[in-house]
């Protein structure tokens, strides 16, 4: 029987969960598991950038460990084929008929490794299954299993073998995020901890596809008030009209600032949205959809800068 009664609380208790079992295997980096939570009960997509060797992989092994969902891993390589990820369809000459294969999507959660070694074309293949949630091969078009996230990893532009993901592949991903290289302090611990044993085997499963839908649509039924409506919408609007931005939020985006400020409410033990969540996770949502002019750097600014200035010129609402 279908449970009702799961409840904001419950996922208030469910996230603090999955922190725990996160931070058996990542130290030091408190705010970005925050943000891979809330990101994960807001739906939505998971890009990690940064150099190679700062533990983006192992966090997004720990992720999918901790919530006991169905994974499949793909190292993006430049002969990676959309098919690889899509599936494709075969012969089968005893029963004359063509048999779908499926592709590395069909799971729960798919981790995408490096996704900016890959072609473009390959790149493109994730569009319909980030957004659409469902794959069409050969005219037929299959639903993904529920939930379905993806979490992908690059390098930074720069690193050889890169090329930088599309705009519109861009805007898929709910948020960019960065893990940094940790703290001395931080450093030392994981020394200790990884000397005898590797400690992705002391992640434990917190829950399971169900629950996990059921805070997925608890989530999406906090309170937001009129008035912080459009302050999303006018937060949106001044990336558009902003003299050192060339492509602003699209409205994608701010239906994407809309559900992650749902989301950082219920981890901070609310049913209601205040406008110190849409603040706090509005440049986490725009840093990588905005396209940043030649004017930022001409007058030494960076997309931080930018941002920052957008949330202190646009009016903060009473509630």
């Amino acid at each position: 029987m279908e449970q009702t009664n799961y409840t904001h609380s419950d996922v208030f208790k469910l996230s603090s969960k999955i922190f725990a079992q996160l931070k058996k295997v990542i130290n030091g980096k408190d705010t970005q598991l925050f943000k891979i939570i809330l990101t994960i009960l807001a739906g939505g997509h998971i890009l990690l950038e940064d150099v190679p060797g700062v533990g983006k992989t192992t966090l997004a092994l720990a992720t999918a460990k901790a919530l006991s969902l169905n994974s499949r891993r793909i190292q993006f390589t430049p002969d990676l084929l959309a098919s690889d990820i899509m599936g494709f369809s075969v012969y089968n000459s005893q029963t004359g008929n063509f048999e779908y294969m499926e592709g590395g999507c069909m799971t729960n959660i798919l981790l995408a490794d490096e996704i900016n070694r890959a072609s473009s074309r390959t790149q493109s293949a994730l569009l319909e299954v980030m957004e659409e949630k469902r794959v069409t091969v050969d005219g037929i078009t299959r639903e993904l299993p529920k939930p379905f996230f993806v979490i992908a990893t690059q390098n930074p532009l720069g690193t050889a073998g890169t090329q930088p993901l599309p705009e519109s592949q861009l805007d898929r991903f709910l948020i960019k995020i960065s893990m940094g290289y940790p703290k001395p302090k931080d450093e030392l611990e994981m020394l200790k901890a990884r000397h005898a044993h590797n400690p992705l085997d002391d992640v434990q499963a917190v829950t399971d596809e169900y629950e996990l839908m059921l805070a997925i649509k608890t989530v999406e039924k906090t309170f937001v008030n009129n008035v912080l409506y459009e302050y999303i919408v006018n937060l949106s609007c001044a990336t558009r009209k902003n003299k050192y931005i060339d492509l602003g939020l699209s409205p994608r985006g701010t239906l994407a600032l809309a559900g992650a400020s749902k989301a950082v409410a219920v981890i901070n033990g609310r049913d209601f949205v205040i406008p110190d969540d849409v603040k706090y996770i509005f440049g986490d949502i725009a840093r990588h959809r905005c396209v940043m002019s030649s004017k930022v750097r001409i007058d030494g600014l960076n997309a931080e800068q930018v941002l920052l200035d957008i949330l202190q010129k646009v009016p903060v609402p009473k509630i």
